[in-house]
């Protein structure tokens, strides 16, 4: 039985978007959503970096920026490794205890530096809670293919044709799960 749906497509396709939809969708039917979503934060209309928010607590912090001074380098980017270590993975272990659906978005280079990160990820995948995440189109690396590989896992490629329908589609097929186990 899936329980975790990880959102992919190339990038600026809405995978965000998508996850914070069916995110609204499921609080609004009383179901607690824990865990982090990260914010593309431009200047300008550039691209400067990225910010990681807590969805239960609202703290916020730098995944990446451009004028990060240290941390390890992705593209322009320097990964705020201290960020997304103390707001990032606490988000994913305290909804871990309180939420009932665990966001994490999203699983991607500039967070797969991060050992604690990877590891929270995978308490996740194993704890047995519905798990809603976005997962980086193209990267390959053995931690990203041991998801993509679990028989609980869903991978949802998010297009232009599917990306209004998918909120529904996957709200949907999340309430039934949780229905299911609920009655368990």
């Amino acid at each position: 039985m899936k329980r975790a749906f990880f959102l992919t497509g190339r990038p600026g396709i809405g995978k965000t978007t998508v996850l914070l939809r069916i995110v609204e969708e499921l609080k609004k039917r009383d179901l607690k959503i824990g865990g982090l979503i990260s914010q593309e934060i431009r200047r300008d209309g550039t691209r400067v970096g990225f910010k990681i928010i807590d969805l239960d607590s609202g703290r916020e912090g730098w995944l990446a920026h451009v004028r990060q001074p240290v941390g390890p380098k992705v593209g322009k980017y320097r990964v705020c490794m201290k960020d997304l270590e103390s707001i990032g993975v606490d988000a994913i272990l305290r909804a871990l205890r309180e939420a009932d659906i665990v966001v994490i978005d999203e699983i991607g280079p500039m967070e797969l530096f991060s050992k604690l990160f990877k590891k929270a990820v995978v308490e996740a995948l194993n704890s047995g809670k519905m798990i809603l995440g976005t997962i980086h189109y193209r990267i390959k690396t053995s931690f990203i293919a041991e998801i993509k590989e679990r028989e609980d896992v869903a991978i949802i490629e998010v297009t232009r044709e599917n990306r209004e329908d998918l909120p529904e589609d996957i709200t949907r097929e999340i309430l039934r799960l949780h229905k299911k186990r609920v009655e368990e």
